[in-house]
């Protein structure tokens, strides 16, 4: 919800364990619509405005091809009447897994809530996006996040932590959320050239 969404570390997808997603759906749900969305000079405001209109149409459309697809909309789901480009904060559960909404970067206050069942399960679904840039991971077993850690395809993982970003570690992702790194030693490795020099000793020839 930092920015309303509008950022590229944003999680764009929750898998919860099947065991708990009823709970966790409706304690959710419950914070977001709390949040009070309005104008950012206000200072009672949590949630302010999308960039501009396209982008909260283009919030709506993955929200409404979502629910169409048999997505519940637990809270929120829609732009607010009047003017000023606002869209609810917007939980949405049972989620089908081949909704468009979970392989886009959605840039915006929407949560799309889908369940898993086993540990292996959990890591395909993580996988089957195109983007690799940040996730997080949740549980109280150590050893299970390092173990899933492996297997997901992300440039940066949160252990039970929502904000990973720091000027001192290395900034990036895999597959579609590009190459290379900035922060840290490997950002400053990316503005330098490795020049190999291969030295002869002429007296040994």
């Amino acid at each position: 919800m930092r920015n309303m969404g509008e950022a590229c570390t944003a999680a764009n997808r929750f898998l919860v364990h099947e065991t708990v997603a009823h709970e966790f759906t409706t304690k959710f749900a419950k914070a977001m619509g709390k949040l009070s969305t309005g104008r950012g000079t206000d200072p009672s405001t949590q949630v302010g405005p999308l960039i501009d209109a396209g982008a909260r149409d283009d919030v709506h459309a993955l929200v409404t091809a979502a629910v169409d697809a048999g997505a519940t909309a637990v809270t929120g789901g829609a732009p607010l009447d009047g003017p000023g480009y606002f869209y609810q904060p917007t939980v949405l559960a049972n989620v089908p897994n081949n909704a468009a909404i979970l392989g886009q970067e959605i840039f915006g206050p929407v949560a799309p809530i889908t369940t898993f069942t086993t540990e292996q399960e959990a890591i395909r679904l993580a996988n089957n996006t195109e983007y690799g840039l940040a996730s997080y991971l949740y549980s109280r077993d150590f050893n299970r996040l390092l173990r899933v850690a492996e297997q997901i395809e992300f440039g940066m993982i949160g252990f039970n932590a929502g904000i990973i970003s720091n000027a001192a570690a290395p900034f990036g992702g895999v597959k579609q959320s590009g190459l290379g790194r900035e922060g840290g030693t490997e950002g400053i490795t990316e503005y330098t050239t490795t020049q190999y020099i291969g030295i002869t000793d002429p007296y040994t020839n």
